[in-house]
């Protein structure tokens, strides 16, 4: 057995590393070749109390329980040549649909994840038994190790043609989804499927020359590089490292390692999953080429091409960087896109424990994945229109299933995933959910008490086996520009940091210890980067969405991704005044935590805005167009 690092002892993905799961992982554990600042909690050691994220988390709950397991097993079962009387999903898992198969990978690796998340075994019963029929799927279709819902001349033919819809984006889903049940479920079967899987994935890979495979990969293959890291890592066999390496696309690869963003034009989400996959070989080889390509990527996208909610993407393409005001049509911010972003975030603070990624990653995770889940029914939103007042349209239980269903089945059920970080001396809390942390190293529990962002305030309560002298490291945000106070056991606690750093507090704790963090809210505006007049009002760390009712709007899902173009637009709205300071002209509405009315300047008449991920289903919009009384004059006329 090979010692496990002592900064950071994980052999899948980030917060695989605590005790209960080095049994079956250690026995082939890789050493990783870089060293971690810090490193986050296990899923099984982060419980969520009552709160948005929580109630997230169970309707998501409600909805996997909901599928059954013989329609999700039907298209693989047919393609192995096994009896099913069962009926298809529709849409994307429909029999004729080239992406059959990758709702499968995401619902395994949701029902592991939610698993972890809740301890409620229902959930591992369900990924061990999709597992086990999964199996004899493969041994059906023969001793390659192949696995799919669709055959593998699918394979041939993208070799032959490159005209094929994404099949290693596919496998790439079905293949992470087990190795999610192997390390959150403990299941063994799941990873000796995933190796014959793998076994496979370095065959087709390797019989191809460098020409032919790039030609491969110019077709979308997801994150099919950082499957086979992963596969490495847990297994130890070279060959899964070596098919990771060369599973890189260089056409969109070599400019970032070259610190050139010449993202415009692409296919956003073909993108993410790729940078994913070579941030996870860095972790591995400590190539500096590829963390060079994931940190470049990261800032690129955050600071050059995301919208105020941390989203990307206009018809799922990127711009020229910094040009986002004629980026707003109905199908902005993929959904798909902000996940994979988060998981890129989250990796690379265990690099740098930089505060600016962790400030994006709640931007993002309140502004957009929060917000992207149907509150009435956990159903989930592909697109995130920003502008002009659309609406969102959700998935059909099980008759869409598209990419942005599956990711969000993984969203809501990790929300615990990213709230707390540590190394040996320090304990990071990044987000203020109301949580408790069970780290059983040092005997401590943290139990965060909030109503945050409706309330300033959050509450830390510890509990400790005995005293233990350790630095909590508190993030204090880049928007709280009116300070951060920081009480411990009701005794101010002096500070000198700035917005966007951490707080170090040192000292030695025991139980009873009370942190108390204060951080007031303002409102203020952001403006998009080529339009100083287009703006969006935040308060806090949420967006504002202004609230544009429900006429005109056709019913909450739609079957196919095309039924989303076909929405009637909506009437022009704007804000109509001479001043930037928004204190002037927009006041909270009393009694409504995160609710603010216009005075006067909303035209054709004032508007209340609310925090976007708490807006009932409507027409809305994030930004709005600033204009003088003079040329809304001009345009009505």
């Amino acid at each position: 057995m090979l010692k496990v690092n002592t900064c950071r002892a994980f052999a899948l993905i980030l917060a695989l590393s605590a005790p209960a799961f080095l049994a079956p992982i250690a026995r082939a554990q890789v050493h990783p070749a870089i060293n971690f600042k810090c490193e986050p909690f296990r899923l099984q050691d982060v419980r969520l109390l009552d709160g948005p994220f929580k109630d997230a988390m169970q309707r998501d709950g409600k909805y996997l329980l909901e599928f059954e397991p013989d329609r999700l097993l039907h298209n693989f079962r047919v393609t192995a040549g096994l009896p099913s009387n069962s009926q298809p999903l529709g849409g994307w898992e429909s029999a004729k649909s080239e992406l059959r198969g990758h709702l499968v990978g995401h619902y395994l690796s949701a029902c592991a994840l939610m698993y972890a998340s809740t301890g409620d075994k229902r959930f591992k019963d369900r990924a061990d038994l999709l597992v086990a029929e999964l199996a004899k799927c493969q041994s059906a279709l023969g001793t390659s190790g192949y696995l799919s819902a669709f055959p593998e001349t699918f394979m041939d033919r993208l070799e032959s043609t490159g005209r094929v819809w994404a099949p290693y984006y596919t496998l790439h889903k079905i293949l992470a989804g087990l190795l999610d049940v192997h390390v959150y479920c403990d299941n063994q079967q799941a990873l000796d499927v995933a190796a014959k899987f793998g076994n496979w994935v370095h065959w087709r890979i390797g019989r191809l020359s460098d020409d032919q495979l790039q030609k491969v990969l110019n077709v979308e293959h997801g994150g099919i590089n950082e499957s086979m890291a992963n596969l490495y890592a847990l297994t130890g066999k070279a060959e899964y490292l070596q098919t990771a390496q060369r599973i890189y696309h260089k056409r969109v690869l070599d400019p970032l390692a070259s610190r050139e963003d010449k993202l415009a034009g692409l296919h956003a989400n073909t993108q993410f999953p790729k940078v994913i996959g070579i941030a996870r070989l860095y972790e591995l080889t400590g190539n500096d080429s590829d963390h060079t390509i994931a940190e470049f990527f990261w800032d690129s996208v955050v600071n050059h091409h995301s919208y105020v909610t941390g989203s990307n993407s206009d018809h799922e393409h990127f711009g020229l960087p910094d040009r986002l005001n004629t980026h707003v049509s109905p199908y902005t911010a993929e959904s798909c896109n902000t996940y994979n972003m988060l998981k890129l975030t989250r990796e690379l603070f265990t690099w740098d424990a930089s505060p600016a990624q962790a400030d994006y990653y709640e931007r993002a995770l309140y502004n957009h994945i929060l917000a992207s889940q149907d509150p009435r029914t956990g159903m989930m939103a592909y697109h995130i229109p920003l502008y002009g007042g659309w609406y969102m349209a959700y998935n059909t239980p099980f008759d869409s299933c598209w990419c942005c269903t599956g990711t969000g089945m993984e969203n809501h059920a990790k929300y615990g995933d990213s709230i707390y970080f540590h190394n040996d001396k320090n304990l990071f809390v990044n987000l203020f959910i109301p949580s408790e942390l069970n780290w059983r190293d040092k005997g401590i529990t943290v139990r965060q008490e909030t109503h945050y962002p409706q309330e300033d305030t959050t509450r830390l309560r510890f509990t400790c086996s005995q005293p233990q002298e350790l630095t909590l490291q508190l993030r204090y945000p880049a928007w709280a520009q009116k300070g951060m106070n920081i009480t411990i056991n009701g005794e101010p606690f002096q500070h000198d940091q700035h917005p966007g750093s951490f707080v170090a507090v040192s000292r030695t704790w025991k139980t009873g210890d009370r942190v108390e963090i204060k951080l007031p809210m303002s409102l203020r505006l952001e403006p998009m980067p080529d339009n100083a007049n287009r703006v969006a009002i935040c308060y806090g760390p949420v967006v504002l969405a202004g609230e544009l009712g429900t006429e005109d709007t056709k019913p909450p899902y739609v079957k196919g991704q095309g039924d989303l173009y076909n929405i009637k637009p909506p009437a022009m709205r704007a804000l109509v005044t001479n001043s930037r300071d928004v204190n002037e002209w927009v006041e909270p509405v009393p009694g409504k935590p995160l609710t603010f009315r216009t005075k006067g300047v909303g035209q054709p008449q004032d508007i209340t805005f609310t925090a976007f991920y708490e807006m009932p289903p409507q027409r809305y919009s994030i930004y709005w167009d600033m204009i003088t009384p003079e040329q809304w004059k001009k345009q009505q006329q």
